[in-house]
Order: C-alpha cells, then sequence, then structure tokens
C-alpha cells in the first residue's frame, strides 16, 4: 500500500497566522532571515578600465608605446603618456655610462674627441704600481656610478701621451665638445692623498658642470651636483665624529678598570701573586 504521509514546506519565508502568533508569546524562534543572493557585480576586465596617471607611472617603455592607439581619445592621458615615454627615454640615455671604461691610444679619438658636445669626458692617466693612482682611481669610480650622464675613461699615461713622466701622474683631463677644458696634475687639488670622492667631485664642478647625474643639466646640475657633495662630505665628518666619540668612550672605561686593578693591587685585596713564606729563622 501506497505511503501518502508527506511534508508540507511552504514558500521559503512565508509564515502563518498561526505562526506569528506564537512567536509574539514566545512559544516559537524568531523567523528566520529570508535568503538573499548578493547583487549582481559583472566581472570588470582590466584592460578596460579607465587609465590614471599612476597607472602609466607603473608601466614600462614598451608597454606605454603600445598604449598610443588606446589613449587616443584622452588628450590628457595621451600628453602625459607622451611627456612619461620621453622621461624614460631620457633616464635610458642618461645612464649608459656609469663605470670607468679602458681605453687605448687608438680609441682616444673615438671615445673621447668625438664624443657628443652634450657629453662630458672625464679622462684619467695613470701608471700601474703608483700609490696615489689606485686612491685616485678608487674615488673616480665611485664618482662614475654616482654620476652615470658623465664619461669616465682610463688610459695608461705614456699610451695617451709618448713619454709622460711618472712623476706628473695621476693626471685627469677633462673634455667637452672635442676640447680640453681642464687638466688636473697629481694629487694637490684634491685634497692630497686625504682626498675623498666629494673633494674630487668638489674640484671638477669648480668652473663647469662636468658631473651630470642625469636629472638635469647646465648651471642647475652643477649647482645640485654641489650641494649633494656639500651634503655627502657633512654626514661622512658626522659619522666619523660619532666613531671616534664611541672610542674614546671604549678607552676611557679601559683606562678606568686599569686604575681599579692597580689600586685592588697595591692595596693587597687582589691575589695578584702568592707571597712567597717569610723565613723565621
Amino acid at each position: 500500500m501506497a505511503d501518502y504521509h508527506f511534508v508540507y514546506k511552504d514558500v521559503e519565508g512565508a509564515s502563518t497566522e498561526w505562526d506569528d502568533i506564537q512567536r509574539r508569546l514566545g512559544n516559537l524562534p524568531p523567523k528566520p532571515e529570508p535568503f538573499k543572493p548578493p547583487a549582481y557585480a559583472p566581472k570588470v576586465d582590466a584592460d578596460e578600465q579607465p587609465k590614471s596617471k599612476e597607472w602609466l607611472d607603473a608601466r614600462e617603455p614598451d608597454e606605454l608605446e603600445d598604449l598610443e592607439d588606446e589613449l587616443d581619445d584622452d588628450r590628457f592621458l595621451e600628453q602625459y603618456r607622451r611627456m612619461r615615454l620621453a622621461e624614460l627615454r631620457e633616464a635610458a640615455k642618461a645612464a649608459k655610462f656609469g663605470s670607468i671604461v679602458p681605453i687605448t691610444g687608438s680609441d682616444f679619438v673615438r671615445e673621447v674627441s668625438q664624443a657628443p658636445s652634450d657629453v662630458w669626458v672625464v679622462v684619467f692617466l695613470y701608471k700601474d704600481g703608483i700609490p696615489e693612482c689606485g686612491l685616485l682611481q678608487t674615488c673616480l669610480e665611485e664618482l662614475a656610478t654616482r654620476y652615470p650622464a658623465t664619461k669616465f675613461v682610463k688610459i695608461i699615461s705614456t699610451d695617451c701621451i709618448p713619454n709622460y713622466p711618472d712623476r706628473n701622474v695621476p693626471t685627469i683631463l677633462v673634455y667637452n665638445n672635442s676640447a680640453v677644458k681642464g687638466t688636473y696634475v697629481g694629487l694637490q687639488k684634491f685634497g692630497g692623498k686625504r682626498c675623498t670622492p666629494e673633494s674630487v667631485a668638489l674640484a671638477l664642478c669648480q668652473s663647469e658642470p662636468v658631473l651630470n647625474d642625469g636629472q638635469g643639466g647646465g648651471d642647475s646640475s652643477r649647482d645640485n651636483v654641489i650641494e649633494g657633495v656639500r651634503r655627502k662630505f657633512i654626514e661622512k665628518v658626522v659619522a666619523q665624529h660619532e666613531e671616534r666619540e664611541e672610542d674614546d668612550d671604549i678607552v676611557d672605561v679601559d683606562v678606568d678598570d686599569d686604575d681599579d686593578d692597580d689600586q685592588a693591587i697595591g692595596d693587597g685585596s687582589a691575589p695578584f701573586m702568592e707571597q712567597p713564606p717569610l723565613d723565621e729563622s
């Protein structure tokens, strides 16, 4: 015989008048809230999102070139895209150096005399085995990294100038637009054997904007370089002063400890040495 028992299930959230009365009297639990699905939100394609200035700042040069057709309708963004692309290209052009390039006599005309007119070239004449040359080269290596828009080259002195006397090395020649703009013989103008990258940079930029970090040119670049060099010099002086103070504190502590030991030995309070027994005879 078939089973005619079944459970009636009304629409979800529906209730009867009797159940409502029982709930008001507290005989039934509160009616559950009806289920509501989340609001429909269509998936947004990242390529269809509106382009902003911050979004363009994060793009690479290749991506900016690909966006040319997409930004034609927005004049501001298109103008900004072009400006941003020009900045990236200029920065890449400025960073094409960044180290000291060794050259020979046959390379001199191509690398130095025929360098572009907007590029300053620092030529380092040296000889192996001379301590002053190694000291100045260390300073120039740091400056080459710090100012990648300035070209640094090094060449053995006699390869550049035949019979060039060793007493004149190290020597720095500064070139621009196929002409010598400055000559520095020895270390005297850089502070002698205590020369630093900062002192070398200040000497090179005294009259001409030799050093260029790629962020500008002309007098503004020279002023920025001098200001940056002075700031780094002050930071170094402060750091060295703090180190000396720490060393002095350590020395003072050691001296105080030695005085305490001497006093303890003098009054016999410290077993510095076992005294031999006295001869009673």
